[in-house]
C-alpha cells in the first residue's frame, strides 16, 4: 500500500480555538479551586503546505482570510460558600419547577431561594410571580435587585427535574447567554437543590455546567469585519464541592469542549477557505500537536489511485481543488491495546450535487459547506482524545476529503466507478456522492484491522424531516440492492442511487417503521433501488436542538453508542432495521464495503450539524465519539 506520512514542521494555522489551555490554581485547600483557559479561534493566517504531500495552496477565492481574534480567557472556581456572601455581576440559580413552589404566604419553600428572598425583602418571589417564571425549561429571568453582593440575580429554569448532562449543559449555556446580555465579567452558578446529588453526580454536574458555559460563550466571529470580545472572565460554581477529582473533571471538560469548538469552526469555514487541502492540513496539525499519541498519513490523488479508490476519486474528479485522503492514528502512550476502533467521517468540503445539481426550495446548496460535518466530528474527537490520552485503545480517524462539483472531467449520471475492493458501482445520481466517498473510506478502515467502525455523515435530508433537527439517527447504511452479473464475464456491480430516505412525523413513539414513509423502493428489471429526496421541509424542520439518526444491525454497538450519548448529552434515535427489509435492500455500501467480522454503525447528522437559528455549526457528534472511545479504554 502506497502511503506517505505527512510531516509538517510549520502549520498555516495559528492555534485553534479548541486549544483551551488550562491554568489551575488552588486558591484554598479547603474551599476553592480555580481553573483558567483561553478560547483560541481557529484561523488561517497563512498557508504553507509541504510540496511532497499537499498541493501548493494560494490565497483563497475572494481573497478571504479569517480575522485574527485574541483569545478570551475564562477561569472556573469551585466554591463552598453561602450564596448570599458571593459578590460579582450575576448570581445564577438553576431551579426546577418544584423549587419554585411557594407556601400560603407566597414565600419560597426551597432553602436557597428562601434565604436569598429574605435578604431581598421578598422582592425575588414578587418578581418571579410578576414575570410568570415557573422554572420550566427555557425560562430565565435576570433581575437587577439591590440587597446582595451580586449586582443581579438570575433564575434559570431546569424543568420538572434536572439530572441529565443535557439539562446542566443547558444551564451553562443559559448562564453564558445572560452574561453576554449583561456584559458581565464574573458570574456564579448554584443549584437551588443540590443536597440530593451524590459525589459522582456533583462531578458530572460541574462538568456539564462548565462545558455548557464554555460552548455558550464561544462565538465564531473570524469572518466578520467587526466583533465584540466576550466580557466574561470568571465563573464560580457553588455548592458542588472542591478538590482534585473536580479538577480532573473540569480538565476533561476543557478537552472535550476544545474538540467541539474545533469541529464547529471547521464546519463554519466557507468552502473557498476550507478546501480539501486545508482540511488535510488541519488534520496534520492535530497530529503534530499531539505527536506523542497521534500520527498522520495524508494520501494525494495519485496515491489514492494506486490504492484503486475509484469510488472516492470519481466524486472528486470535477473539482479544481484536489482530493486528499486523511488517516490519523491514535495509540496510547504506554500499555497494551485492548480495542481497535475506527471513526470515519464524510468530508465533502462542498457539495453542489454534481450534474444532479441541487436546485429548488430547500435544496440548501448555500449551506453545503457543512457537508463535511462528519469529518469535523471525527477530527474534533481526534483533537480531544489527543489531550485526554485514554489508555488501552487504538483509534483510526479516517476522512476522504474532496468537493463534488461540475465540469467536463466530472462524474456523470449513469457512470460506473470501481471501488478499492474491486466492486463496481453504477451511479444514477451524482448527488449521492457521500456513499461513494464512504465506500473507499470504509474499505480502508477495515484494512486497518479494527473491530468496530462508527461513521458519520450529513447523508440524508429526510432524517431531518423524520426526526427534526434535534436527534441524530444511528444508521446502518440502508442497503441498496446488489445485482450480481456473471453474464459473458461481466464484473459484479450494484446500482446505488440514494439510500432510502425515511419521512415520518416528529412524534416517534417506538422503533417501528412509520406509516408515513416515502415509497423509495422500485425494483425494476435490473433490481435497482431508487430513492427520492425530500429537502423542501428541511429549513422548516430545523430548530435549536440537535438529534442524529442511527442505523446498525449490531445491538451491542448501538448500546455502546447510546450509553456514550447519555453521558455526552447528545440526542440520537435508532431507526428500524427489520428482517423483512433485507430482501429488497441487500448489499449496497453495507454488504460490499464493510467486512462481516467488523461491527459497524452509521450516524446521520444532517439535522443536528447546523443551527439555523444561530446560523452556526453545532459541533455535534464530537462528545459522543469521545465518550465511546474513553469507555473502551476502561474495559
Amino acid at each position: 500500500m502506497a502511503t506517505i506520512v505527512a510531516s509538517f514542521a510549520a502549520s498555516f494555522l495559528a492555534p485553534s480555538s479548541s486549544s483551551l489551555l488550562f491554568t489551575i490554581t488552588q486558591t484554598s485547600a479547603a474551599s476553592h479551586l480555580r481553573l483558567s483557559f483561553p478560547l483560541l479561534p481557529l484561523r488561517y493566517p497563512t498557508r504553507r503546505l509541504m510540496a511532497h504531500t499537499l498541493a501548493r495552496a494560494t490565497l483563497g477565492l475572494g481573497l478571504t482570510q479569517p480575522a485574527h481574534i485574541q483569545p478570551s480567557k475564562i477561569s472556573f472556581t469551585a466554591k463552598d460558600i453561602d450564596v448570599t456572601e458571593w459578590k460579582g455581576d450575576i448570581l445564577a440559580v438553576g431551579v426546577t419547577e418544584k423549587d419554585m413552589v411557594k407556601d400560603e404566604n407566597s414565600k419560597f419553600t426551597n432553602l436557597i431561594l428562601k434565604t436569598l428572598d429574605s435578604k431581598l425583602g421578598g422582592l425575588l418571589a414578587e418578581a418571579s410571580s410578576e414575570e410568570d417564571f415557573s422554572g420550566k425549561v427555557g425560562q430565565s429571568t435576570v433581575l437587577r435587585i439591590p440587597g446582595l453582593g451580586s449586582k443581579r440575580v438570575g433564575l434559570i429554569g431546569l424543568g420538572q427535574s434536572a439530572s441529565t448532562t443535557a439539562a446542566f449543559k443547558g444551564l451553562g449555556e443559559a448562564v453564558a447567554a445572560a452574561a453576554k446580555t449583561a456584559q458581565a465579567s464574573n458570574v456564579a452558578v448554584v443549584l437551588a437543590s443540590s443536597e440530593g446529588l451524590s459525589a459522582e453526580s456533583k462531578l458530572k454536574t460541574a462538568f456539564a455546567i462548565a462545558s455548557g458555559t464554555v460552548l455558550g460563550i464561544h462565538e465564531d466571529n473570524r469572518y466578520k469585519s467587526e466583533s465584540k470580545k466576550p466580557a466574561l472572565t470568571s465563573v464560580d460554581i457553588i455548592g458542588l464541592g472542591t478538590g482534585p477529582e473536580l479538577e480532573k473533571k473540569l480538565k476533561y471538560a476543557e478537552d472535550v469542549s476544545s474538540g467541539i469548538i474545533f469541529g464547529r469552526e471547521l464546519v463554519n469555514s466557507p468552502a473557498n477557505v476550507l478546501t480539501p487541502a486545508a482540511l488535510a492540513e488541519e488534520a496534520s496539525k492535530i497530529a503534530s500537536t499531539y505527536s506523542d499519541v497521534l500520527t498522520a498519513t495524508i494520501l494525494n490523488a495519485e496515491q489514492c489511485k494506486e490504492l484503486k479508490m475509484g469510488s472516492f476519486l470519481g466524486v472528486a474528479a470535477a473539482s479544481a481543488n484536489p482530493p486528499y485522503f486523511i488517516h490519523l492514528q491514535y495509540k496510547p502512550p504506554s500499555g497494551p491495546v485492548n480495542a481497535k476502533l475506527a471513526l470515519v467521517g464524510k468530508g465533502l468540503t462542498f457539495d453542489s450535487g454534481g450534474y444532479n445539481i441541487k436546485t429548488g426550495p430547500g435544496c440548501l446548496i448555500e449551506l453545503m459547506k457543512f457537508d463535511m460535518g462528519g469529518s469535523a466530528a471525527v477530527l474534533g474527537a481526534a483533537k480531544a482524545l489527543g489531550q485526554i490520552k485514554p489508555p488501552g485503545v487504538e483509534v483510526h480517524f479516517i476522512v476522504a476529503a474532496c468537493e463534488n462539483m461540475i465540469s467536463g472531467t466530472g462524474m456523470r449520471p449513469g457512470d460506473i466507478v470501481t471501488a478499492s475492493n474491486g466492486k463496481t458501482i453504477e451511479v444514477n445520481n451524482t448527488d449521492a456522492e457521500g456513499r461513494l466517498t464512504l465506500a473507499d473510506a470504509l474499505v480502508y478502515a477495515c484494512n486497518q484491522g479494527v473491530e468496530k467502525i462508527v461513521d458519520l455523515a450529513t447523508l440524508t435530508g429526510a432524517c431531518i424531516v423524520a426526526l427534526g433537527p434535534s436527534v441524530a439517527v444511528y444508521r446502518q447504511h440502508i442497503r441498496a440492492h446488489r445485482l450480481i452479473r456473471n453474464q459473458r464475464g461481466r464484473s459484479n456491480f450494484c446500482t446505488i442511487n440514494m439510500s432510502i430516505e425515511i419521512v415520518a412525523s416528529n412524534q416517534r413513539k417506538d422503533h417501528r417503521l412509520p406509516e408515513k414513509i416515502i415509497r423509495a423502493i422500485e425494483l425494476n428489471s435490473c433490481h435497482v433501488i431508487r430513492a427520492t429526496k425530500q429537502r423542501e421541509r428541511l429549513r422548516s424542520c430545523r430548530s435549536a436542538g440537535g438529534t442524529g439518526s442511527v442505523f446498525t444491525p449490531s445491538d451491542e454497538l448501538a448500546k455502546e453508542v447510546f450509553e456514550a450519548a447519555e453521558v455526552s448529552g447528545e440526542k440520537f434515535w435508532r431507526m428500524p432495521m427489520e428482517e423483512s427489509y433485507w430482501e429488497s435492500m441487500k448489499s449496497g455500501v453495507a454488504d460490499m464495503f464493510v467486512d462481516e467480522k467488523v461491527q459497524w454503525l452509521h450516524i446521520d447528522l444532517a439535522g443536528p450539524v447546523w443551527n439555523d437559528k444561530k446560523r452556526s455549526a453545532t459541533g455535534f457528534g464530537v462528545s459522543t465519539l469521545v465518550e465511546w472511545v474513553v469507555a473502551h479504554s476502561c474495559k
